[in-house]
């Protein structure tokens, strides 16, 4: 069998795409995206998902397309492809996946997560992180990234569920003023059924979990999971791995205070930056 090899100027995502593209396109009689989802067990909005290098399928997928389409295995074999499971560009595919989501499951343990954020939280934690962007370099990230909270947690948004690690709430952003009101915004979304929110105090001890996590369902695609660490992220598909995340994440739901006992913490928190204070003495609480 010959080399597999990636036309110049495409990715093998891409690559992938197009040909299941040429391939069902060229079935007789014509096969559209909804029919052959229908043979294959997924959506037709999947398919085409697919097709634009949005989605990376699992290879047993592509065995069912194969068969359906009658390929000789022309789909399986692209899997072969160097960085055909790689994300480019993670982050915008992150965010592509994020606005189709029906649920939202998050963990973040060093900053408030982004759809969260106040604009004054933002622009401060642009300007702490020593970054060389220009003030309209900010300014347009910080639009950006207020658009994106309007759109995520507003009312057609998907259902989200955050978990916050304390260090979140006691790492002080900007100034002890603009701490208080981003813990008042989050505060507000909680009292107004938006989402639900806990926060694992750091009496509650060690857990799995460290850095950014985001679990996101799908009503047309299967389930997709997003880590991020310093400089770095990465999608992630393939279903052992997404059931180790899924794992970690209920541990620390399990660890972490009731969505009541976490709106009073956080209450007690902006109240003691707003005294001038790093929230209440003591520093944390146990779980009851």
């Amino acid at each position: 069998m010959s080399r597999l090899e990636v036309p110049r100027g495409m990715t093998p995502r891409e690559y992938y795409g197009a040909e299941l593209k040429r391939l069902r396109e060229e079935f007789v009689p014509r096969m559209t995206q909804e029919r052959l989802g229908g043979l294959v067990f997924v959506s037709g909005g999947y398919i085409g998902q697919l097709e634009q290098a949005v989605r990376v399928p699992q290879i047993d997928l592509s065995q069912r397309i194969d068969v359906a389409l009658d390929t000789g295995g022309a789909l399986e074999r692209l899997h072969s492809l160097e960085g055909f499971k790689t994300f480019s560009d993670y982050f915008e595919h992150a965010s592509d996946h994020e606005s189709r989501a029906l649920t939202i499951s998050e963990y973040a343990g060093q900053i408030v997560p982004g759809v969260l954020q106040t604009p004054e939280y933002a622009r401060a934690m642009f300007l702490d992180a020593g970054s060389v962007w220009t003030d309209e370099q900010i300014a347009t990230n910080v639009a950006s990234r207020m658009e994106r909270g309007r759109r995520i947690a507003g009312p057609d948004g998907p259902e989200l569920w955050f978990i916050l690690d304390e260090a979140v709430l006691r790492r002080v952003i900007g100034s002890r003023q603009i701490m208080a009101a981003q813990l008042r915004h989050m505060e507000e979304l909680i009292k107004q059924r938006r989402l639900v929110l806990q926060v694992v105090p750091f009496a509650a001890g060690c857990h799995a979990l460290s850095g950014l996590l985001c679990l996101m369902t799908f009503d047309d695609a299967p389930p997709l999971a997003y880590s991020e660490s310093a400089y770095a992220g990465q999608l992630l598909d393939d279903p052992e791995m997404l059931g180790k995340c899924r794992r970690a994440y209920d541990v620390a739901r399990a660890t972490a205070l009731s969505w009541r006992e976490s709106l009073a913490f956080i209450q007690s928190i902006a109240e003691g930056y707003e005294r001038g204070g790093n929230g209440p003495a003591g520093g944390s609480v146990a779980k009851e």
